[in-house]
């Protein structure tokens, strides 16, 4: 009888290796990928690619997925007629098509966390607000080209910080802008009502108000978000509703003096809209952490230009790492080892998806 065969997916660092190398003695063969395909379901994507993804992952009954980095709709479950447990890290994933992999009798499985505070993104997201604002990266790469002072940095005490989204990142993220920077903070979403965000700050624990009878969570309206902030920073869910919901029409509105930071999801914003005011120079600074396609192609523009210069905004980029902390990945392939050991003794599995969690 032929080994069962584990393909580990977008492993970019290794850190399976170890745990999974247990399996091997169960008499299970393991492949781990270290580079990601294109994505099978982006409108741009290729015939040619899609059947090249295929190709990759048809031999494999058991994939171990990391997040969202490599989709699994349905037309690409139905394609892989080995295939008989999906895993995924986390405990919900928009990007599996959880009801096209039941019909075919594929359980989807994914892992919890532990809940620490702040947690891995919102440190992150604080990082990229305060590399833009204190120009941090500038400033390396300057000193280590022999050179010293050549720009100045930006304080945030009492300025204007923006939330589009008050969820439960939005929140951690507006909470250390208030205590750390006395920030004000303000925010938008569609349904977000000043009674819901009252309600956040007090879970939060904050206060509703200051002494001066203003929020401490501000609820406004879009158009007086896009205009008053200081920072902008993007804190929703991607879905079908929240698809290119940032345009154009939001970017011309900030301040020439505002960041712009995204650690949520890339498609939330028009990505040739902020390319475009970028380029310009229409605000200060642009940091990103997610991307339209991930990863960032060799020869997208945010890669290639020179930015800081001939007017163009300062832009502070990292490779998706708003989760990538040794100790959250290991946790999460370690949960799936245990899974795959349950799956083949017939045991029930931990974190089984009912649907995509969203």
């Amino acid at each position: 009888m032929a080994s069962p065969k584990i393909a580990v997916l977008d492993d970019y660092q290794k850190l399976s290796e170890p745990l999974f190398e247990q399996l091997r003695s169960s008499g299970y063969e393991v492949t781990t990928f270290t580079d990601t395909l294109l994505p099978y379901n982006h409108p741009n994507t290729p015939q040619g690619a899609k059947d090249e993804l295929v190709k990759r992952l048809e031999p494999f009954e058991i994939i171990s997925s990391m997040r969202e980095r490599t989709p699994f709709p349905a037309e690409l479950i139905n394609r892989l007629p080995n295939l008989k447990l999906l895993l995924t890290t986390g405990g919900r994933n928009a990007s599996i098509d959880v009801k096209a992999c039941s019909a075919r009798g594929v359980p989807v499985a994914g892992t919890t966390a532990e809940k620490r505070s702040p947690d891995s993104t919102t440190q992150h997201c604080v990082t990229l607000i305060l590399a833009l604002a204190r120009g941090v990266p500038q400033d390396d790469a300057c000193m280590k080209s022999g050179g010293w002072q050549t720009t100045y940095a930006v304080g945030l005490a009492g300025k204007v910080f923006g939330s589009i989204g008050l969820g439960r990142l939005g929140v951690s993220v507006s909470r250390i802008m208030s205590i750390a920077f006395g920030m004000k903070i303000i925010s938008w979403s569609t349904n977000l009502t000043q009674e819901a965000a009252d309600e956040k700050a007090k879970a939060a624990g904050l206060p509703v108000e200051d002494e001066n009878g203003d929020k401490t969570f501000k609820v406004v309206s879009r158009d007086e978000l896009f205009r008053s902030a200081d920072v902008v920073s993007v804190q929703l869910v991607l879905s079908d509703r929240s698809r290119g919901l940032i345009t154009a029409d939001d970017l011309g509105k900030m301040k020439k003096t505002a960041l712009f930071v995204n650690t949520a999801r890339g498609p939330i914003v028009v990505d040739d809209d902020l390319l475009v005011a970028a380029k310009k120079g229409s605000i200060r600074g642009v940091g990103l952490d997610v991307y339209e396609i991930e990863p960032l192609p060799q020869d997208s523009e945010w890669r290639t230009t020179k930015w800081g210069e001939g007017g163009s905004s300062q832009v502070v980029l990292t490779p998706h790492m708003g989760y990538v902390e040794e100790d959250n990945i290991t946790t999460m392939y370690k949960q799936q080892v245990e899974n795959i050991l349950r799956w083949q003794k017939g045991e029930a599995m931990a974190t089984v998806f009912s649907d995509s969690g969203y």
